[in-house]
C-alpha cells in the first residue's frame, strides 16, 4: 500500500510539518505478465524475457510519503541513518530531518539510497521492481504497451534525457499515463531497481566491435549503438555506477507489489 499523508502541525520543537499515518491509499496499478525483448538480455541468444504479473506504483514516491516513513522509522532519518546504508548527501534537500516544504510535498523524493528505498517499499508491503519489470512498463507510450519502435516516441524520450538536470523537480503525476496507467517513467527522475547491482558496463576494447557493451550477470549484451534503446541504456549505465548507499539529486524510486496469492 502506498501512503497518502495528511499534513498536521506539531508543537514539538524542531518540527515544521509532519505527516499523520491516518490515511492509506492503494495507488498501484496492475501490470499483466508477458514476454518482451529486453535491452539487457538474460542469455547470449537474446531470448525474450518473461515478466510475471505484478503491481506498480502509479507515480514515484514523493517527499511527503517518504517523510511519513522516516517519522515512523527514526533509524532512517537524516543524521541517524548508518553510513553503510546512505551517504552524506542523504535527503540533503530537506529543511531538516523531519521537514519538507509545502512546495516539495508532491515532488519525487530524491537523495535517497537503494537501502532506504528498499526499506520504504518493504514497509508498504512491497518491494523495489526488478530491472526487467521497470523496463517492461517503461516501454509503453500512452497508447501502446510496447512503443519502442515508434521513432516519434523515442525522440521525445531522448529530448527529455538531453535536458540539463539540477533544477526544481516538478510534482509527480503531471504527465499523461502510459498504456499501463503508470506515470513519470521517463522525464522526471532516475529510479532505483532491486537488482541494480547486477548491471555491468564494460569498455574493454578486446570485446567484439570494440564498443561499450552492457551485460546482465555476465550473460547477454546490448550495444550502445542500438539507438532505439539508447535512453534505456543510459539508465543501466547510470545505475551500474552507483553503490547501495549512493544518493543523487535526481534518483528516486517507486514500489512494486506481487499480486495477492502469487509469490514474488
Amino acid at each position: 500500500m502506498k501512503l497518502s499523508c495528511k499534513w498536521i502541525a506539531l508543537l514539538a520543537p524542531g518540527f515544521f510539518l509532519a505527516p499523520a499515518f491516518a490515511v492509506t491509499v492503494d495507488d498501484a496499478v496492475r501490470v499483466d505478465g508477458g514476454a518482451f525483448q529486453s535491452v539487457v538480455p538474460l542469455d547470449e541468444d537474446n531470448s525474450a524475457v518473461a515478466v510475471d504479473a505484478f503491481r506498480l506504483d502509479r507515480t514515484p514516491v514523493t517527499n511527503e510519503e517518504f517523510l511519513a516513513f522516516v517519522v515512523g522509522n527514526p533509524e532512517w532519518r537524516r543524521g541517524d541513518v548508518v553510513a553503510l546504508f546512505a551517504d552524506s548527501n542523504y535527503l540533503a534537500h530537506w529543511q531538516d530531518a523531519v521537514t519538507v516544504t509545502k512546495e516539495q510535498a508532491n515532488q519525487p523524493v530524491v537523495n535517497v539510497s537503494w537501502f532506504a528505498a528498499r526499506a520504504y517499499c518493504e514497509a508498504q508491503g512491497g518491494r523495489l521492481p526488478t530491472w526487467h519489470e521497470w523496463e517492461y512498463v517503461a516501454a509503453a507510450d500512452p497508447t501502446e504497451r510496447d512503443a519502442r519502435d515508434n521513432p516519434a516516441w523515442r525522440q521525445k524520450i531522448l529530448g527529455w534525457y538531453s535536458q540539463a538536470g539540477g533544477g526544481t523537480l516538478p510534482d509527480v503525476g503531471r504527465k499523461p499515463p502510459n498504456a499501463w496507467g503508470v506515470q513519470d517513467m521517463h522525464g522526471l527522475v532516475w529510479e532505483w531497481v532491486e537488482d541494480f547491482n547486477a548491471m555491468l558496463v564494460s569498455s574493454d576494447s578486446r570485446e567484439q566491435g570494440g564498443a561499450d557493451q552492457l551485460k546482465f550477470c555476465g550473460a547477454g549484451a546490448a550495444t550502445l549503438e542500438e539507438k532505439q534503446n539508447y535512453a534505456i541504456l543510459m539508465r543501466t549505465a547510470m545505475l551500474s555506477s552507483l553503490d547501495g548507499n549512493s544518493t543523487t539529486r535526481n534518483t528516486g524510486f517507486r514500489c512494486a507489489y506481487t499480486p495477492a496469492g502469487e509469490q514474488p
